[in-house]
């Protein structure tokens, strides 16, 4: 199994190269607009439990990089978003803030109607919902990965991406009548989220 997973990709560069052998590299850059919906749980450290997320909401982003005989492209991906973020627990309905930033790379058809895959490990991002129920968390030093594709019509590509991300700490800026202003390690979100965009990549 875990041959077939590493041969499918390569199978794919290949037959993407075959179509390029005339083509030239060079650097590009690809703003985006988003739409993501999520889903994910808050965990509290021990003996509290935990309590469900959903999110949902735009956003706009870029890539920016170099692609290798058009077929293979590297570069780096950031984005923000404005986010509805409701919490189960607290019962928080909230507007909410948040970015990443990813290295990106992918293999695409440089052809006029062409598909193109591509994955990003999230180095860093944060979310921070606005005050509600007399309670302010800011979630931070997110990692995790995004996985996606597309098809791309001349100047125009229409995406679907999943992500998957852990915001390892939380910044406690108020908890009911307490300011405490502290961050912890034992506090993180997991969220999962499904990413609709439409991007426009172009060559500089």
């Amino acid at each position: 199994m875990t041959k077939k997973i590493f041969f499918l990709p390569a199978f794919l560069l290949l037959s993407f190269s075959a179509y390029s052998e005339t083509n030239k590299g060079g650097l590009f850059i690809e703003p985006m607009l988003t739409y993501e919906r999520g889903e994910g749980e808050v965990k509290f450290p021990a003996p509290f439990g935990k309590a469900e997320t959903e999110s949902s909401g735009v956003g706009v982003g870029a890539r920016l990089g170099f692609h290798i005989m058009e077929s293979l492209f590297l570069g780096a991906d950031g984005r923000y978003s404005i986010i509805n973020f409701e919490d189960d627990e607290v019962k928080s309905d909230t507007d909410a803030k948040g970015w990443n930033v990813a290295p990106v790379i992918g293999i695409q058809m440089p052809t006029t109607l062409g598909i193109r895959l591509w994955g990003s490990y999230i180095l860093a991002g944060e979310l921070d919902p606005d005050k509600d129920k007399n309670v302010d968390l800011r979630f931070s030093e997110a990692r995790g990965y995004r996985v996606g594709g597309g098809i791309k019509l001349a100047a125009v590509s229409l995406n679907l991406e999943y992500e998957n991300l852990v915001y390892d700490k939380t910044n406690v800026d108020e908890v009911g009548s307490f300011t405490p202003g502290y961050s912890s390690d034992d506090l993180e979100l997991d969220n999962s989220s499904w990413i609709l965009s439409v991007s426009f990549p172009f060559s500089l």
